[in-house]
């Protein structure tokens, strides 16, 4: 992969992680246009998505403060319950990590017409939001849960996990601030871990010190990716308050079509 592959790559990755678009489907569509080998798709898929889990640390950042300061009063009160929640949230993705991990990285080679098709699932799960009502609902251990199930099927390449998590949340009739707000923090722990994990494998595989050059691209792909990921997160925001997701859907459908004609017939 050059450095020019992997900048265009770490926008991709940037704007579409907080765009309920499938930030994986993108890379992997990507990846195929630029003709990018599979090889090292999924490591430099888990290094952009930390560098877009920093900038949902920048964009949240008060917020993230006044969690880690609630540890600590030792009390139940609203930021411990939000705490509590995420930490359930992650029980799905963490099951699916641990016990199908091989499973995972198969999905992540090249296979169009999964991504296609996963595509479109992702649009017909934001179209059925546009008959959400907006509600002053609160969140539920139990929705919690629901929306980290949601989170560990985004993990199939064309899902998009904020659109598969903020949807979830919104049929279940979770306000749309709140909805988004927790999408996008829920996902912070197990990105951070997968993303220091595989960074560690990839430096003591032998083939790294082999092939040194290989650093610049997944930096400037993590630097793209944190950047244009700061711009999409906030916007992403104002849009989910909004109700402006069906947009986003008939994109989601739309790309599916192309590329399953363009690959099957």
């Amino acid at each position: 992969m050059s450095a020019i592959e992997a900048l265009v790559l770490g926008i991709i990755q940037g704007l579409t992680e907080f765009l309920p678009v499938s930030s994986s489907g993108h890379l992997e569509l990507g990846a195929l246009l630029l003709n990018i080998k599979p090889g090292n798709n999924l490591l430099f898929a888990i290094i952009v998505h930390g560098a877009t889990a920093l900038s949902t640390i920048v964009v949240f950042r008060n917020t993230i403060w006044q969690l880690i300061k609630s540890l600590f009063q030792f009390k139940l009160n609203e930021d411990t319950k939000l705490i509590i929640q995420i930490v359930i949230s992650m029980i799905p993705v963490g099951v699916v990590g641990l016990f199908f991990e091989k499973e995972i990285e198969s999905f992540f080679s090249g296979n169009v017409v999964l991504v296609a098709s996963m595509l479109g699932i992702t649009g017909i799960l934001l179209l059925l939001t546009y008959y959400a009502k907006n509600t002053t609902k609160e969140l539920s251990y139990t929705k919690a849960f629901i929306i980290g199930i949601a989170q560990a099927i985004a993990i199939m390449p064309g899902i998009s996990r904020s659109g598969a998590t903020i949807s979830t949340a919104l049929l279940l009739g979770v306000n749309r601030e709140k909805a988004a707000k927790f999408s996008f923090l829920m996902v912070l722990p197990p990105i951070l871990g997968a993303t220091l994990l595989k960074v560690k494998d990839y430096f003591e595989a032998p083939s790294a010190t082999d092939n040194s050059l290989a650093i610049l691209p997944m930096i400037l792909g993590f630097l793209a990716a944190f950047i244009s990921g700061l711009l999409a997160c906030t916007w992403m925001i104002n849009l989910v308050k909004r109700g402006k997701l069906i947009y986003f859907a008939i994109y989601c459908i739309l790309i599916s079509i192309i590329a399953l004609s363009v690959t099957l017939f």
